[in-house]
């Protein structure tokens, strides 16, 4: 069996629904059935063989070939299996995930990775506002798993975060990890203004001092903490992040938001 690609026939102008294509909604369907499943394109259905060329014959293992940002939903509510993205993706990417793993090779629009509960989602470029974080009318945002961003990630990443992992390579925008539950954010650039507003738990480690924090914030001084060793020494086969554990275990801490609980903890690593 060979993976199953999706190759767009020509440039898009309107946003494309791609949340039918995930590995257990594919399972057991021909090619020839799977070209014909409507896909919303902007307020209209089109087969799915309108849109793209379909080759290979294994739904569990899923090859989109895009340039367009107009992919909205792939891998939405995905359990198993896998999705690779072969370019950039639209908003929404990996929206509900509760398994399997999905990589894109290029940048990706907001919200991706909101309200996933299990799975890898693995970013190669950089991801919009919203990063694991939740859409309005959601109370939380990321419940679980692990999502690995290799750029830049836009503001609130992580907002509402409730379980679960993210680690941004690049830098994060403003709010990041805005009213956290729970959970990790690793960021090894820079985070922007209002880090951590209104966090109420979980942990944002950070390579430097934000660009601000709010001041309902308390500087709790530096700190030798142990199991800034063993997170780190897990992530020793995760490129990009594999040298952390380089940082050591001595940081500056900072807990809050005094205004909300105030038990969540933002760690900068001494230098």
């Amino acid at each position: 069996m060979s993976a199953l690609k999706l190759r767009l026939r020509q440039s898009i102008h309107q946003r494309i629904d791609m949340s039918p294509f995930t590995p257990q909604r594919l399972a057991d369907m021909r090619l020839t059935e799977i070209a014909r499943l409507p896909l919303w394109q902007g307020n209209q259905k089109v087969a799915c063989g309108d849109l793209f060329v379909l080759s290979g014959d294994d739904p569990q293992d899923i090859v989109i070939q895009s340039d367009s940002d107009r992919l909205d939903e792939i891998g939405s509510g995905m359990t198993d299996g896998s999705i690779h993205v072969e370019g950039c993706a639209g908003a929404y990417l990996g929206y509900t995930m509760r398994g399997g793993s999905l990589f894109v090779t290029g940048d990706v629009g907001i919200a991706a990775g909101c309200n996933m509960s299990a799975g890898t989602l693995t970013i190669a470029g950089s991801a919009g506002d919203l990063l694991g974080g939740a859409i309005t009318g959601e109370r939380q945002g990321m419940r679980g798993g692990k999502i690995i961003v290799k750029g830049n990630a836009g503001d609130r990443a992580g907002d509402q975060m409730r379980r679960g992992t993210i680690l941004i390579g690049g830098n994060a925008g403003d709010y990041c990890a805005s009213r956290m539950i729970a959970g990790t954010l690793v960021v090894r650039g820079e985070a922007g203004a209002k880090t951590g507003l209104a966090m109420r738990r979980g942990t944002l480690l950070l390579s430097r001092e934000p660009a601000s924090l709010p001041a309902s914030f308390n500087d709790n001084g530096k700190h030798n903490l142990n199991f800034l060793t063993l997170f780190t020494r897990s992530l020793q086969n995760q490129p990009g992040f594999s040298d952390l554990w380089k940082r050591g275990s001595r940081v500056q801490r900072w807990l809050g938001d005094l205004g909300y609980d105030g038990k969540g903890e933002i760690l900068v690593w001494c230098e």
